[in-house]
């Protein structure tokens, strides 16, 4: 079987490898499109923190049941997107029914091997019907489910100032859901690139997040605060942009510790929320939204490859990211 591999950071090579037995009871998938997260730029780089080499990539998932399979969970040839978190089902977050923040989560494609490849097996809970969505819509929902988990933790109400830190796939992501669910909402971002992108593309109102002018005209002013950018001291800085009552939640994960001034803190009484991969229904309000034409898929993919390529184009994407905010291989 060929599979895209992860030899060590910086290399990817298209290779002949024997890839696990299908656990029992498991479904095979004849998988269809991959696509690109910031997760796997990071493996890439080698600096991803969950992870051991070699690795095969890939938890952006849409593909088909396989025809042979025999099991009576899913029909065989049924278009499905893969909920790439595999929980244990007994630990203490498992029981209160939030397997995104499974105690001992495998990540398809972080913990375990993931879908650059042509075939893989997942349990059965962790199949969503893709619906009317095409092999490229099915691949984007797991990007868009974790913009919309983050926007459904903070129970965002209509009309809020809305401030998403970082103007990357994820932030754009919380962007879309909190605009659907009525956010007033603006974008930061360092590059001009993602800004003109965010603003020609899909309507957004933007600022420079190195401006101070810009930045300090927005202190104490945002109702709800999204940080989507992956740098520690942006996470830090950003509480100053929470309004007295306003709700701050962490998107990205980064190494390192978070510090706040307590009596900034205290005094707005902030409700401050991690939130971590999404929960089956966040996929299905994604999907619906997708097929109800609230989302723009379109837009979103802006850079294909297939298995001859990818080696060689993810290695450029992994450098050039300010232009791409989705790129997709193409397996069948």
């Amino acid at each position: 079987m060929k599979a895209l591999l992860c030899l060590k950071p910086q290399t990817l090579d298209l290779v002949d490898r024997d890839l696990a037995p299908v656990p029992k009871g498991w479904v095979p998938l004849d998988v269809t499109r991959v696509g690109i997260c910031g997760t796997d730029y990071h493996i890439f780089a080698g600096t991803q923190p969950f992870l051991d080499y070699p690795r095969v990539m890939g938890h952006e998932i849409s593909a088909h049941v396989s025809e042979n399979y025999e099991g009576r969970d899913v029909a065989p040839g049924a278009h499905v997107i893969v909920n790439p978190y595999l929980s244990c089902g007994d630990c203490h977050a498992c029981k209160m029914r939030k397997p995104n923040c499974c105690e001992n989560i495998q990540v398809l494609g972080v913990h375990r091997d993931g879908a650059m490849c042509e075939q893989i097996a997942v349990p059965p809970e962790n199949l969503i019907s893709a619906g009317d969505l095409t092999p490229d819509q099915a691949a984007m929902v797991e990007f868009l489910a974790i913009g919309r988990h983050a926007v459904m933790r903070s129970r965002l109400t209509a009309g809020a100032p809305v401030l998403v830190i970082g103007g990357g796939p994820i932030g754009l992501a919380c962007a879309l859901f909190a605009r659907i669910d009525g956010g007033d909402v603006t974008i930061a971002d360092v590059s001009a690139e993602k800004r003109r992108l965010m603003e020609q593309s899909f309507g957004f109102r933007t600022c420079d997040a190195r401006d101070e002018d810009q930045m300090t005209a927005r202190e104490l002013a945002m109702t709800f605060v999204y940080d989507a950018t992956g740098n520690l001291g942006a996470m830090n800085d950003a509480l100053r942009f929470v309004a007295h009552g306003g709700t701050y939640t962490l998107v990205s994960v980064v190494k390192g510790d978070l510090s706040f001034a307590d009596p900034e803190f205290h005094k707005r009484e902030t409700t401050l929320l991690s939130s971590r991969n999404a929960l089956k229904g966040d996929f299905e309000f994604v999907i619906k939204a997708i097929s109800d034409g609230l989302i723009d898929t379109g837009l979103l993919n802006t850079h294909r490859t297939d298995f001859t390529k990818a080696a060689q184009d993810i290695a450029c994407w992994s450098v050039a990211r300010d232009t791409v905010i989705k790129a997709i291989i193409e397996v069948a």
